[in-house]
């Protein structure tokens, strides 16, 4: 009585919750008691109600469909199913509100996917392709239901029919959703042909990777480089590593250089590998391309070309801050010392002190301006340079730049004192004609006597 009582008095465009499930409830409570008959007409005048929404309605139908699964009626409840997502008198949209939800719950996923499930364990070969084609062609299909079908197919050696499912749902979606599809795509026909149709391969790959965002292009760009090394040719393989490490994102940009430099070390020697890592210093993060720059330095070094790695060394140089990056100083200097002499470890250092250099200009300049704002908005100098309390920032970079020119003169070498004196330009001409006249103290002296002798 309660039951019947609550059904009469909920009124579904007003429920907040999900008004179907009090109907469920209560074909549950006939059919935990015994009263199958009663449960199922209960369940049948809940699939004439107008419900608000279309998807309380398709909950009905797969409920009256386990109803029947539970009592191993199998044929009823795929009747039970087909009846529902028969196509009704009158069509209408999912989502078109002005409708009743008997109308359109021919478009609800839920009940389809429970009717594919059914067809697929219990039907017959033709009647579950039928099913998963009218779920294709209402284009209410999700990536998942594709995958089952091409699957599907497949399982009955139905392989280019599976294919052409696949086609089909990348007709139907973009990116990001269509990135499962062409996976599972390509991975199958792959698997299926290897290199036998090598050109339709291709054209597939290249029709994934067009218009494909940088997120998903590393896992197509890798199979498509596979294909070609297993079965095509070794320079397209090349290429397509060389364009994914433009394709994918940054962030994935280092991993796609090693994978791409292993592949050509491997294909053509390590000498292939020079310009790839040049392009990946020139392209990649400060980080990244510091990391690049040892392991080309270290591979030039292993084939003897110790001045090739010098000046690779030389440009990282450029990139690493001294107090920063003690690591890679310690690798130049551990270099030098085994394949250098005292030349090149002086210049080293020196190139080391002018880096330093660069970067305390840099983080001075940006000192001083923090320190500019700093005083006008606090008037303290003291927050931003605790042991210079009683100075200012033009002298604190008076000093640094003293202590720096003393440190280049230290690195000049030592010149001869030269022994031109320079007049000062304020000097007047009589003061010089004094000069010019002033007698040489190194001058010998003749006597007058000598002369005449």
């Amino acid at each position: 009585n309660t039951y019947t009582e609550a059904v009469q008095t909920v009124d579904p465009f007003k429920a907040t919750g999900k008004p179907h499930t009090l109907w469920v409830a209560f074909a549950k409570f006939y059919e935990d008691n015994g009263q199958l008959d009663d449960a199922r007409i209960i369940l049948e005048k809940a699939t004439k109600v107008s419900f608000k929404q279309v998807d309380d309605l398709a909950s009905v139908w797969c409920e009256c469909g386990e109803l029947e699964l539970r009592r191993e009626n199998y044929d009823e409840a795929l009747r039970l199913l087909r009846k529902a997502t028969a196509l009704p008198a009158r069509r209408a949209e999912y989502f078109d509100g002005s409708e009743p939800v008997q109308n359109r719950v021919y478009k609800s996923l839920k009940v389809w996917s429970m009717l594919a499930d059914l067809e697929e364990s219990l039907g017959t070969f033709q009647s579950t392709k039928a099913v998963y084609d009218r779920i294709l062609d209402l284009r209410i299909a999700t990536p998942q239901i594709v995958i089952n079908y091409a699957m599907f197919l497949e399982e009955h050696k139905y392989f280019e029919e599976s294919f052409k499912a696949y086609e089909r749902g990348i007709s139907l979606f973009k990116w990001p959703n269509v990135s499962d599809i062409w996976s599972t795509y390509l991975t199958k026909f792959i698997a299926r042909y290897g290199g036998r149709k090598l050109e339709r391969a291709r054209d597939l790959f290249e029709q994934a990777l067009d218009g494909c965002p940088p997120k998903y292009a590393k896992t197509l760009y890798l199979l498509y480089a596979q294909l070609e090394e297993e079965w095509g040719l070794a320079r397209h393989a090349m290429a397509v590593y060389e364009r994914a490490t433009m394709a994918v994102e940054p962030a994935q940009q280092y991993d796609m250089f090693n994978i791409y430099i292993k592949r050509a070390a491997e294909i053509y020697g390590v000498t292939h590998t020079r310009g790839i890592y040049q392009k990946a210093i020139e392209v990649l993060s400060d980080e990244h391309a510091r990391e690049m720059c040892l392991r080309f330095a270290d591979m030039e070094c292993r084939l003897g070309e110790i001045d090739r790695a010098r000046a690779i060394y030389s440009f990282c140089s450029q990139i690493c801050d001294p107090r920063t990056t003690g690591a890679f100083w310690q690798t130049w200097k551990d270099f030098e010392v085994r394949h250098g002499n005292e030349d090149t470890i002086r210049e080293m250092l020196r190139i080391r002190r002018s880096v330093q250099a660069t970067y305390n200009t840099q983080v001075n300049f940006m000192a001083s301006q923090m320190l500019k704002v700093s005083g006008s908005a606090t008037g303290t100098v003291s927050d931003l340079a605790p042991g210079q309390s009683g100075m200012d920032d033009m002298k604190l970079l008076e000093q640094r730049a003293e202590q720096l020119a003393a440190e280049a003169e230290r690195d000049q070498p030592p010149r001869a004192q030269s022994k031109i004196l320079f007049v000062r330009s304020d000097a007047s001409r009589e003061e010089l004609a004094e000069l010019a006249q002033q007698a040489n103290p190194e001058e010998i002296e003749l006597g007058e006597d000598e002369d005449e002798d």
